[in-house]
């Protein structure tokens, strides 16, 4: 199966083994894309908050000419999607609710994936924000790909001793982990500079992982029209998905797509810490403290 093929005109900033990254408006790339040739798009776009960016795009529309535009976009990602590909679309719950509703007349709902981000102050006035809106959909009436991660149990990171009572249900528990709800409370906002890759927020690259590895399998084509620092390539690169990128303003995910010695660092721990009952940090606690697992097998002595 080829790529997703684009007219050329366009400014192609960037090429690597499995995707391409433009430098230009989403709206440009994406209708220059084959109708029904991408398997997963992930939106991040601009919340529409008053923020500057590099690009010195409007970010503080009238709010029926904020979504005008979405729908300008999201029109496209269905006409982008294969049968049974998957459209996630992260925002803030306000901007997801009047989507939401425009997409359910062209997708098949899945999930409304509440994603725990604690990341300002409390607001006068209001309740605390404390929670951003993952939508997910499917082209059709089921997903083509479908495997979402399993999470490691929670537990005391003094003794290692599981968290939750799981009282006689220990023994029929998956040996690969806990089911993923969709609930997220373990995604942390990027803030340690070593992490950054531009002044403005940049997505968790577990997050992108969580998704890619939910949607999609390694060959599969992912596209992200608000690329940002790059972080949904970045996890595509690292995981062997193929994908089309954009941005107005692509040099942040140029130059981190250029060096991903750190990223590809982080995604090892990544991969280590899911789809097990126990992180090996855990494992190593609870077999010093003499906690076995009806389910879990001991593991070696590093020594």
């Amino acid at each position: 199966m080829e790529m997703a093929r684009t007219k050329a005109g366009l400014n192609l900033l960037k090429t690597t083994g499995l995707g391409r990254l433009y430098e230009g408006d989403c709206l440009d790339v994406m209708r220059s894309v084959e109708s029904g040739s991408v398997d997963l798009i992930f939106a991040d776009p601009p919340f529409n908050l008053g923020k500057t960016y590099a690009s010195g795009i409007d970010d503080a529309m009238d709010g029926a000419r904020y979504l005008d535009w979405c729908e300008s976009w999201l029109s496209e990602c269905v006409r982008l999607l294969r049968d049974g590909g998957s459209l996630f679309l992260w925002n803030l719950p306000k901007w997801n609710l009047a989507m939401g509703g425009y997409l359910m007349r062209h997708l098949t709902f899945r999930h409304s994936i509440a994603v725990d981000f604690k990341c300002g102050m409390p607001v006068r006035g209001r309740l605390y924000p404390a929670h951003y809106s993952l939508l997910y959909f499917v082209k059709g009436p089921r997903p083509a790909i479908f495997h979402p991660d399993r999470l490691p149990l929670q537990c005391c990171r003094h003794c290692g001793g599981e968290v939750h009572d799981y009282g006689g249900k220990k023994s029929v528990m998956n040996p690969s982990g806990v089911s993923l709800s969709d609930v997220w409370t373990d995604i942390s906002p990027v803030r340690h500079a070593k992490f950054k890759n531009r002044e403005a927020n940049a997505l968790p690259l577990k997050l992108l992982d969580r998704v890619l590895s939910m949607g999609t399998d390694p060959g599969s084509v992912v596209l992200d029209p608000f690329g940002g620092s790059g972080t949904t390539y970045v996890a595509a690169e690292l995981t062997g998905r193929r994908w089309i990128g954009m941005d107005l303003h692509a040099a942040d995910a140029a130059r981190r797509l250029s060096d991903m010695a750190v990223d590809r660092k982080l995604m090892s721990n990544l991969t280590n810490e899911k789809n097990t009952l126990f992180t090996d940090r855990d494992a190593r606690k609870r077999e010093k403290a003499g906690m076995i697992w009806p389910t879990e097998k001991a593991l070696p002595n590093p020594n």
